[in-house]
């Protein structure tokens, strides 16, 4: 795994702050990062909202989550269950009252406008925010500059064994991104028309 530059201040926002929303563009290394908190956060909880299973779990999520008052909840793809951030504000109120002051919750999500006005409303004064890009020049050795420039730094493109894979990958990308991702910010433009652009 390549070590993110990102890795160090996010366990220092972490200490700090009860609630750390990292964000960053689809496929940036959002989830690896996560992830590979483990050793600073042995114990921490880990809730992909994109699972029907795990959404489930938080039907009552003030119920569920006080289960976890004193570990780190790392709730990914959280823009999927925006009525969230109401409770995580009650349960870090009452976490902070009997002494769970800092990480308590790391929320993934693209940096979409709702996400940040959502979060910003409910966890005024809770929540710092943290931004991932894909990997950059600074995290790579000097060896893999060229392929960063040829590749881009979203970790599936740079990392596939062949250029052709990074290739048909960053197109898939792209396809997704003007086709799903950009409707939803309100464009009303051809995905064809914002391809060309």
């Amino acid at each position: 795994m390549i070590a993110r530059k990102l890795h160090t201040i996010l366990i220092d926002y972490l200490h700090q702050f009860p609630a750390v929303a990292l964000l960053g563009a689809r496929q940036a290394g959002k989830t690896t990062l996560a992830q590979s908190l483990t050793d600073s956060f042995p114990d921490c909880l880990y809730l992909d909202l994109e699972s029907y299973h795990d959404r489930q779990k938080l039907t009552d999520p003030e119920a569920y989550l006080s289960q976890y008052e004193n570990r780190l909840v790392i709730l990914d793809e959280v823009p999927r269950l925006p009525e969230i951030f109401q409770p995580l504000r009650s349960l870090i109120d009452r976490g902070r009252r009997k002494g769970f002051k800092t990480a308590r919750f790391l929320l993934l999500g693209s940096a979409s406008g709702d996400l940040l006005r959502q979060s910003g409303e409910s966890l005024a004064g809770r929540i710092a925010y943290l931004e991932l890009p894909p990997f950059q020049a600074l995290e790579l050795p000097w060896e893999q500059q060229e392929r960063l420039w040829v590749r881009g730094g979203f970790p599936d493109s740079f990392l596939a064994t062949q250029d052709k894979q990074s290739l048909i990958w960053r197109q898939n990308l792209i396809s997704t991104y003007l086709e799903r991702d950009i409707p939803s910010y309100g464009a009303r433009l051809p995905a064809e028309t914002l391809r060309r652009l």
